[in-house]
């Protein structure tokens, strides 16, 4: 009996042993019947899979599920090979970096990539939180690619099978060239491997996403309008507008709640103004000239401290996640100042904060609408703390070394 592989066209998975195959000199037929939601619910591919998933190899002692075990047992079909290393360490080495491949690529990059085709709920903390994981494994990645042509010895393994198929559905659907660019050597890596002869035969010709894919709508459909009747010829009196057309005039437009609180000394864009014309003698100016037009009554001060420090261990990452999120605060631009501050001279990173906000709280449409403050641990200042105090001053004059600690950048949102 020659080994059958049951999957869907374009399952990553199901590369993974094909390609497999090639480098082995195994023989391995694909049913063009398959259909996904049909087959793999069939009586008997479920005595093959109890749960349905695909793929699954059938073979003369039994079937076996699961992509990467399917891999593994492709590869040793025809005895010991290259693929699986040519000494222990190489084995181990080569089982490391399929366990990396699926831990730390491709369980994020599903992450990110599923929501986002509609396959599960659309969650903006969990996917920039994906995205940080991702970016975490692609930059170990590109560390080891940078000094080796292969993940491990000095030819193709079933390691580099692994991971070029996990990296594939992410360059194919959700990792631009903008995104991927930040890894060179992942990117040489992956496009030197997809265009080997064995790969190609499987894979095709890769391409590359130009844009990453649009959070699906959530808006239900609108049920179709009745057809209208025909109007009859209309009376020579003009007739009154019926109350449909009336309400439907547009409304005008709410105002911001912040816009009806009652009038503040304190002018922001004045603020905003002394702040960037200061050249010299910043404490004496700008502090100085901010604690005389703070107005405690109209604005509130807020330290924020970003959750999940242990994460930043890519400089330019942090600052790139840092710059998308005062990107996302332009909604708040007419009732905000903000500066952040990345601090250390080393990793991991300390993203810290301070914003000035009109009104005694965090405006409402800013924690709706901006994801990126979830990712924060927020907590009001209390100005009768001179020490509090001191530190929102230092955090405005960018002091360094600020608490103890060198800073690698500091941003202001103004």
């Amino acid at each position: 009996m020659a080994l059958v592989l049951h999957t869907y066209k374009g399952n990553k998975g199901a590369y993974k042993a094909l390609i497999a195959a090639e480098y082995a000199g195994v023989k391995i037929e694909v049913p063009s019947d398959f259909q996904m939601g049909v087959t793999n619910k069939s009586p008997e591919f479920l005595k093959m899979n109890p749960i349905g998933k695909v793929p699954v190899l059938e073979t003369p002692e039994g079937p076996v599920f699961e992509s990467n075990a399917i891999a593994r047992y492709v590869s040793r079909k025809n005895g010991d090979n290259s693929l699986n290393g040519s000494s222990l360490i190489e084995y181990a080495h080569v089982e490391q970096w399929i366990d990396f491949a699926t831990l730390e690529i491709d369980a994020h990059m599903l992450k990110w990539f599923a929501p986002r085709m509609g396959y599960a709920p659309f969650s903006a903390p969990a996917e920039e939180a994906a995205i940080t994981a991702l970016k975490r494994g692609l930059d170990a990645l590109n560390t080891h690619l940078a000094s080796n042509t292969y993940l491990v010895g000095h030819s193709v393994t079933l390691a580099d099978i692994v991971t070029i198929c996990n990296l594939s559905l992410g360059f194919a659907t959700v990792m631009t060239k903008k995104f991927t660019s930040a890894f060179p050597h992942v990117e040489r890596y992956f496009w030197t491997m997809v265009n080997q002869p064995n790969f190609k035969k499987v894979l095709g010709d890769a391409k590359q996403t130009e844009a990453v894919p649009e959070v699906p709508s959530k808006k239900p459909a609108q049920p179709a309008k009745p057809k209208e009747e025909p109007k009859k010829a209309a009376p020579v009196a003009e007739a009154p507008k019926p109350a449909e057309e009336e309400e439907a005039a547009p409304k005008p437009k709410a105002k911001n709640p912040l816009d009806l609180l009652p009038p503040s000394p304190m002018v922001l864009d004045d603020w905003k103004r002394l702040y960037s014309n200061t050249k010299s003698n910043f404490r004496e100016v700008a502090i100085k000239g901010f604690w005389d037009m703070y107005d405690p009554e109209g604005y509130s001060l807020w330290f924020c401290d970003y959750k999940y420090n242990d994460e930043n261990t890519v400089s330019f990452v942090t600052l790139n996640k840092v710059g998308g999120f005062l990107q996302r605060m332009d909604l708040a631009r007419k009732y905000a100042f903000g500066k952040m501050l990345i601090c250390g001279s080393e990793p991991p990173f300390k993203v810290k904060g301070l914003w000035l906000f009109r009104g005694q709280e965090i405006p409402k449409f800013v924690m709706e609408e901006v994801y990126d403050m979830e990712l924060y641990a927020w907590t009001k200042v209390d100005l009768s703390d001179e020490t509090q105090k001191e530190r929102v001053s230092q955090m405005i004059e960018d002091a360094e070394p600020f608490e103890g600690e060198a800073l690698l950048d500091a941003k202001c949102f103004k």
